[in-house]
């Protein structure tokens, strides 16, 4: 069953991955750039965590943020380590057949770190902007989903990587929204002056 399924992921894999062609190359390496994109994706949401919350609060959601990524980082790095699934760019009878366009190839892939941590701060921004932002949850999943993709694009993971790593996001994301939720309370919880 599970070489069943390795297998339809293999195959699913190398059609998405070869839909993909030079006038396209650079505008998906842009994407999956955690420095240059994420920055963006970062800047966007602490525009609006300002204009909503202010400066106090903006201070301890980006503590929080920093704490949910890098939880989800270290988990990501737990599974590869635990499953070690090799890599499509690294896994002979796959490689020879798929287009490679990332600027490097790490050794295991399962589940997608880009993926996890992408959707993490989407779910993460989008439902604390809710109330104020309806529609701008849609805006950020969207983006996570293009990076999720960026990641089969350049080579470097299979889509169940990916799904994986987008599934770990949402319950990262929710998980840190209800702790930052709880400490804007405590935060901005007015004070009683007994005299």
């Amino acid at each position: 069953m599970l070489d069943h399924i390795l297998e339809y992921d293999t195959e699913l894999f190398l059609y998405l991955n070869n839909l993909g062609s030079e006038t396209w190359d650079n505008l998906w390496l842009l994407i999956t750039n955690k420095l240059i994109f994420g920055s963006l994706y970062g800047v966007l949401l602490l525009y609006f965590f300002y204009k909503k919350f202010g400066l106090k609060s903006v201070i301890l959601l980006v503590v929080v943020a920093a704490l949910m990524l890098t939880f989800t980082d270290q988990v990501t790095n737990i599974f590869k380590r635990g499953f070690e699934r090799t890599r499509p760019c690294r896994t002979e009878g796959v490689m020879e057949s798929m287009r490679f366009i990332a600027v490097r190839c790490g050794l295991y892939g399962f589940f997608s770190g880009h993926a996890s941590n992408s959707m993490a701060v989407a779910v993460f921004g989008g439902l604390l902007l809710r109330p104020q932002h309806k529609k701008l949850i849609y805006v950020l999943l969207s983006i996570s989903l293009l990076v999720a993709y960026s990641r089969i694009y350049v080579g470097v993971h299979y889509p169940l990587d990916v799904c994986c790593g987008l599934l770990f996001g949402v319950i990262s994301g929710i998980l840190f929204y209800k702790l930052a939720s709880y400490l804007l309370l405590l935060l901005n919880r007015p004070k009683i002056n007994i005299n």
